[in-house]
């Protein structure tokens, strides 16, 4: 079995969502697009419901595309990541069916993602990373201590800032942002100080380094 970087997402509110065939058309095109531009080892599947798998080479390579589909989905509806870092398996190819450590990790993320965001201090996470303990991967404390502090920071973005912090992620120019937006240079530059989008493209950054 070899380690990969697991991950299990799952779409947070939607049920409440009055027009559901919209969210899950929003979202298989935002799974179909992560898929085609970061080519996980496991293609990121919807499973049952509101619940996605999938498998990268590396934990950074996972924050990184989780990160950019929630930023794509946030328009429509909030997601939740589990990344897990462990041996997998294939049980079954058709349909497919994974079993192992790096998934029972991945599990057990997106459950403690879940316990996070249903504390007052750590209201923002949204998402977890737990490798297996007999596979070793990166330490966990440090990359959750990133995870919280992006999460945060993101939490408090208006539309108009996640479309700044989006540009910035896709290499845009700020005058580009700044057409899109219908704003100035100048405001684009202020969003990036004042909403600490500078920090979150650097933390991306730097979280994407992960091994």
């Amino acid at each position: 079995m070899t380690s990969v970087a697991t991950v299990i997402g799952d779409l947070v509110g939607s049920r409440t969502k009055s027009d559901r065939a919209k969210v899950h058309e929003a979202f298989a095109a935002a799974i179909e697009k992560i898929n085609r531009e970061w080519r996980p080892v496991t293609p990121l599947r919807i499973t049952v419901g509101d619940e996605y798998q999938g498998a990268f080479e590396t934990v950074g390579a996972a924050l990184q595309a989780t990160f950019r589909l929630r930023i794509a989905l946030d328009p429509v509806v909030g997601v939740r990541h589990g990344i897990g870092w462990g041996a997998t398996r294939v049980l079954r190819d058709d349909p497919r069916v994974e079993d192992g450590p790096g998934w029972w990790s991945a599990r057990a993320a997106i459950e403690a993602a879940e316990a996070a965001e249903n504390k007052a201090a750590t209201r923002g996470v949204r998402t977890w990373y737990q490798p297996a303990e007999e596979t070793g991967g990166p330490g966990p404390a440090a990359v959750n201590a990133a995870l919280i502090s992006r999460d945060e920071l993101y939490s408090r973005l208006d539309r108009s800032s996640v479309s700044v912090l989006s540009g910035m992620l896709s290499a845009m120019s700020q005058k580009a942002m700044a057409d899109e937006l219908d704003i100035t240079p100048s405001a684009v530059s202020q969003r990036v100080r004042r909403d600490g989008i500078a920090v979150i493209v650097r933390a991306d950054e730097l979280l994407g380094e992960v091994r």
